[in-house]
């Protein structure tokens, strides 16, 4: 199922037959680097199926898989989760080490805003990024999001990030 889409990437939901792309993602080292540690076959495919179970537990948020239109291919991950703690989603994003620096971060958050607010009914979206991290910073303060201090996620001290849907004025 696509959640959404942007000029040049589709955003949905995994498969059990994805077992493959979830690999090459969630087993690389570089690509998780500022993430979580890499994960074996076994874990990931252990993981995929956890995913799977959340899109049933928790309709329209989880992991999904991020595709390149052009060609089909798969290319990274898009997340929309629960924040520890809290009553509020964040989204993540990663890609696969050979479609970096093309803009896709970008492009994805921009278009993840719209469906966060609009399909998935949220006023606030989230974002946590390790405080080395500058190159997800800067796209997130393109996209809108201000830093709005730091909080601890799994054991981890995070620079979070806040955007907050503008509400249309009744005024004329």
């Amino acid at each position: 199922m696509i959640l959404f889409e942007s000029e040049r990437l589709l955003v949905k939901t995994y498969t059990a037959a994805d077992g493959d792309a979830f690999f090459r993602f969630h087993g690389d080292a570089e690509v998780m680097r500022f993430i979580r540690a890499p994960k074996t076959r076994e874990q990931t495919d252990a993981f995929l199926l956890e995913n799977l179970q959340f899109y049933l537990d928790h309709p329209g948020i989880g992991r999904f898989a991020v595709i390149e239109k052009a060609t089909g291919e798969y290319i990274g991950s898009f997340s929309l989760l629960p924040l520890e703690d809290t009553v509020n989603y964040h989204l993540g994003y990663g890609f696969l080490q050979h479609a970096w620096g093309k803009g896709y971060a970008t492009e994805l958050v921009a278009a993840s805003i719209n469906y966060t607010f609009q399909t998935i009914k949220r006023d606030v979206i989230m974002a946590i990024t390790l405080p080395q991290h500058l190159a997800s910073q800067k796209v997130l303060l393109k996209a809108g999001f201000v830093e709005s201090g730091t909080i601890i996620q799994e054991g981890e001290n995070l620079k979070l990030f806040c955007l907050q849907q503008k509400k249309e004025s009744s005024l004329p």
